[in-house]
């Protein structure tokens, strides 16, 4: 079954600087039926205008993932990591016992569009650490990549929590299959184009929980770009 979470359902705030959506309750925006999913807590995608974005701020016992669409983010902590993460590149912090961090447009000329996204970590009190990797395109083209997991198998990024996170770029008519083992549950979010997801149609910012299902194929109906998880 799955149960769509339409992008113009999503919760919205609008600062001037920053326009962000929100697929589960954040900030000002609650919602009791849209806490999050499992262990999947935030979704956000949040476009930012140059030269701007969040100041220094603090998080604790989250893990939490950064992947570009469009432009330039600029990252800097209190672990001493600075970074400039585009299209392409997808960063993981693991925030444990506190980190501070700030996150700016790189650019003064053009805005950055990006999804961030958090995880319950399976412990509290954990040593905060960072990672990023640069995962090309051809290897989420026509396939579901693997670029989060658990034990960071296959080349991906990993988290300190039983889930794994793909991303695939599927052109018109294109479609990749995931098999959920049993007692595993998904989510599926359309980043970019529209897909049809069992039978069920997606646009951009749609998203969808994926719960009893042996197997999901996901087909592009354009252009496509998806990110897909997989949960206890």
């Amino acid at each position: 079954m799955l149960q769509v979470r339409a992008a113009n359902d999503r919760g919205h705030a609008d600062f001037g600087w920053l326009d962000s959506r929100h697929t589960f309750s954040f900030g000002d925006y609650y919602d009791p039926d849209h806490m999050g999913f499992g262990v999947l807590r935030v979704i956000n995608e949040d476009r930012v205008l140059p030269s701007n974005g969040f100041g220094t701020h603090g998080h604790r016992d989250m893990e939490i993932i950064s992947y570009v669409l469009q432009g330039a983010l600029e990252h800097k902590d209190s672990l001493g990591t600075g970074s400039v993460i585009r299209p392409g590149d997808v960063q993981r912090m693991s925030a444990g016992t506190g980190v501070q961090h700030s996150e700016f447009n790189h650019s003064d000329s053009e805005p950055v569009h990006f999804l961030q996204i958090w995880i319950l970590p399976n412990r509290q009190g954990l040593t905060p650490d960072y990672v990023e990797a640069r995962i090309p395109d051809e290897e989420k083209r026509g396939r579901l990549r693997l670029i989060v997991s658990g034990d960071g198998h296959d080349g991906a990024l990993s988290i300190r929590q039983d889930a794994d996170l793909y991303a695939s770029l599927l052109s018109k008519g294109e479609s990749v299959e995931h098999r959920f083992a049993p007692g595993r549950k998904g989510w599926i979010q359309l980043a970019r184009g529209n897909a049809t997801v069992n039978n069920t149609p997606l646009a951009a910012g749609d998203g969808a929980a994926i719960v009893n299902e042996e197997i999901v194929t996901i087909r592009g109906d354009s252009e496509a770009e998806i990110l897909l998880f997989d949960m206890a």
